[in-house]
């Protein structure tokens, strides 16, 4: 919990335990971190086949280091200039992707580290889905690395981001941003009230069509007017903003369309901080091996705090009855393990 929740690296929780008179070498904290990841993976592998089938998916990217790929890419950049190439063919980046996947009235959250994009982590996924299942809705943003093939997904865009860009040069365009946001505002109110209220997915979407649909439809209309009547310069970075929106308009707006479809990707930018802030505060992972563990571990303990579950329990749990979580990983997941656990 402290290694992959507060995202502490060894060395810090080893000076800690050495201070209270406990002495926990880094060492043998890995070998405990392996332990517990060898109880848990069972689990996350039937989180990952359940997930499948959701029908509502979220997903981002965050930077990750991975020394044993860093090395790799030194290899790779000395290879590629051996052969006089400025850049090299083969991938070199690395990212650690959250999948936030809603299956009925669960939250599932799921994430991958090492080369593959968050599309491609995605794809893999969908790989499990049973044939025959309606398209899950995908939110994300309108990054090329974030798509799956759009004929196994519906995809929504996040309008977050599209409000994002305006907010940048409020300063610059005041008259013309404003427009733009004061029509997003009331959109998000609109979605906060239905939140409040707790409307069913249908309910929701007629309130959208009813009070926001004009709304967008008008926001539509001024945007189309600044680029048809040259109002605006096409490659000037307001012109670019507008283009963004009006060239996303249809995935950005499916809130309007379809029941359940939400505004923004701001859930699995939530969900990611857990990552980010093993980052900031670990710098790295070893090999790909640990950046896995890591995975693991982090989902379950991510999927417990949505699911209202003492993470810190749970894992124990698993490592005191990990022959019957081997033998029937359902039974043990975050909101079914107490029933497993108190039964003869």
């Amino acid at each position: 919990m402290s290694r992959y929740f507060l995202g502490l690296p060894f060395y810090r929780i080893e000076a800690y335990q050495a201070l209270v008179g406990m002495p926990l070498p880094d060492a043998t904290q890995w070998d405990q971190i392996e332990q517990v990841a060898n109880c848990a993976y069972v689990v996350f592998a039937h989180l990952e086949r359940l997930a499948a089938q959701g029908e509502l998916i979220y997903q981002d990217d965050t930077s990750v280091r991975i020394l044993s790929l860093i090395d790799e890419n030194l290899k790779i950049q000395a290879a590629a200039q051996a052969r006089g190439l400025v850049q090299p063919t083969e991938r070199t980046g690395m990212h650690t992707t959250a999948l936030v996947v809603k299956v009925g009235a669960r939250t599932i959250i799921l994430y991958y580290s090492g080369r593959n994009h968050a599309g491609e982590n995605l794809q893999a996924l969908l790989e499990q889905r049973e044939a025959g299942l309606e398209k899950p809705l995908v939110m994300s943003d309108a990054l090329a690395s974030n798509t799956a093939h759009d004929a196994e997904v519906i995809q929504c865009h996040c309008l977050a981001h599209g409000r994002r860009k305006f907010r940048d040069l409020e300063d610059m365009f005041p008259a013309e941003c404003a427009v733009v946001l004061e029509a997003l505002k009331q959109v998000y109110d609109h979605d906060e009230e239905a939140r409040d209220k707790q409307m069913s997915p249908p309910e929701r979407l007629a309130y959208h069509q009813r009070l926001s649909g004009p709304i967008m439809d008008g926001l539509q209309q001024w945007l189309e007017r600044q680029c048809d009547e040259r109002l605006v310069e096409p490659n000037s970075s307001l012109g670019k903003a507008i283009s963004y929106m009006l060239g996303h308009w249809q995935t950005l707006t499916r809130f309007l369309t379809i029941p359940g479809a939400p505004l923004d990707t701001n859930l699995v930018e939530r969900v990611l901080k857990l990552f980010i802030r093993q980052r900031k505060n670990s710098l790295f992972y070893r090999t790909e091996h640990s950046a896995y563990i890591a995975s693991v571990l982090t989902s379950l303990i991510a999927t417990c705090l949505y699911a209202g579950v003492n993470a810190l329990e749970y894992l124990v749990a698993l490592q005191e009855h990990r022959r019957e979580v081997f033998a029937d990983p359902a039974a043990w997941l975050p909101w079914a393990y107490a029933r497993s656990r108190a039964s003869p």
